[in-house]
């Protein structure tokens, strides 16, 4: 797209760097979360010497946990950590799993209203280093104290949820694949792709630029030479004869991505080309049993927001918190060619760092359409407790 023929209010994402995404308990894990989230934000503003700093307005920062070292604001205490002036704020958002594309989202209104000329937006999680909690206790001087891992899913739920509705995340993908008729097989079929796709990448050079290497690790840790006899063998993670397993999940992991996000002047005036800009977005809520279909509604809706269809789409960036997740979106989704979707891989291989995913789906995303010469992309994320989020991009 033709910047200079745009109006010069209107929001870009002028540039986006992250961390590599480490395994749990992997290169990244002995990093402070907070720490970890101040990495790309000063990656990202030391290479563009031309900006004057003090016109950051904001910097909002998705964050799924926030039961540890990120407890107090995260973006605040990143902003201060990556060495920006005390005078910028900063505002920590939690969507879970979508947390990093609200922050994005969030970052092109406050450009889009004027409120800002340039936000830093993105996410990080340091699962690795997610606390275990004490929940209150109910009598005095009580004889038992049950400690709460906080890394992912459910944890204190409240006993008037439904049963279904605290299942946990695997077991409610893998029924929704069970209804839709979506086998072992198939689920580990598409996470063998996602490893060889995202080590192809990496082999060919994709992440040169936007991945800064860190405390020695250069490229995402969890992608494995994996191979269908491997995966085969592999255990139900989440029920007896179940089809979901480790291999065919996501990972824990720990990472951080973070975007410029700036008015049309403020490009002008850095002579960046732009990344892409948002076109629309939507988020959705379904059953909270039902999460991993979500996607589906927000997608549809975000398209009929920007006036498009699926078939003007040119890439899809869908997260894979699951196989099953994908592949149950995917059947319901017409026309959608699986050579569209995740073509650097997916989280599978790359990584899950829930508040930094959803930003890093949205990047991604933009990105690939920039080697593809342009077009219309979509980003989306399924979400714990029943959302679903989708970002229709243009580049």
């Amino acid at each position: 797209m033709n910047r200079s023929a745009t109006d010069p209010r209107t929001p870009w994402v002028l540039d986006a760097v992250r961390t590599p995404f480490g395994s749990a308990r992997g290169a990244l894990s002995h990093i402070r979360a907070d720490d970890l989230a101040a990495m790309p934000i000063a990656d990202l503003v030391a290479r563009h010497q031309g900006l004057d700093v003090d016109r950051i307005g904001d910097v909002v920062w998705g964050n799924a946990n926030g039961a540890g070292e990120d407890n107090r604001n995260a973006a605040r205490m990143a902003l201060l950590l990556a060495g920006l002036p005390h005078a910028i704020p900063g505002v920590t958002v939690n969507r879970l799993c979508g947390s990093g594309a609200e922050a994005i989202l969030s970052a092109n209104r406050l450009v889009a209203a004027g409120d800002a000329d340039v936000v830093v937006a993105g996410g990080s999680e340091s699962m690795s280093r997610a606390p275990y909690v004490l929940p209150p206790v109910e009598s005095a001087f009580p004889r038992t104290l049950d400690l709460v891992p906080t890394t992912v899913g459910w944890r204190m739920t409240n006993p008037r949820f439904p049963a279904p509705w605290v299942e946990s995340l695997g077991r409610s993908a893998e029924l929704v694949a069970e209804q839709r008729g979506i086998g072992r097989l198939e689920q580990d079929e598409w996470a063998l792709r996602s490893h060889e796709l995202a080590a192809q990448a990496w082999a060919d050079g994709v992440h040169d630029g936007f991945v800064s290497p860190h405390v020695g690790l250069e490229r995402d840790e969890p992608i494995r030479a994996a191979d269908a006899a491997t995966l085969a063998g592999l255990r139900p993670a989440f029920s007896s004869g179940g089809s979901v397993t480790a291999g065919n999940s996501s990972p824990i992991s720990d990472g951080a991505v973070a975007a410029l996000v700036a008015s049309g002047a403020v490009a002008a005036d850095l002579d960046v080309e732009p990344l892409g800009r948002v076109l629309a977005s939507a988020v959705v809520g379904v059953s909270p049993d039902q999460f991993a279909i979500a996607p589906v509604g927000a997608i549809a809706k975000a398209l009929d927001r920007a006036g498009r269809s699926l078939s003007d789409v040119r890439v899809l960036e869908l997260n894979e918190a699951f196989a099953a997740v994908v592949l149950s979106c995917l059947r319901e989704l017409p026309g959608m060619t699986t050579d569209r979707v995740n073509p650097f891989g997916g989280a599978i291989a790359l990584g899950h760092p829930l508040g930094a995913s959803a930003a890093r789906v949205v990047i991604d995303c933009m990105r690939h359409l920039r080697r593809l010469g342009g077009g219309i992309g979509i980003a989306s994320a399924c979400i714990g407790v029943g959302q679903g989020i989708a970002v229709v991009v243009e580049v």
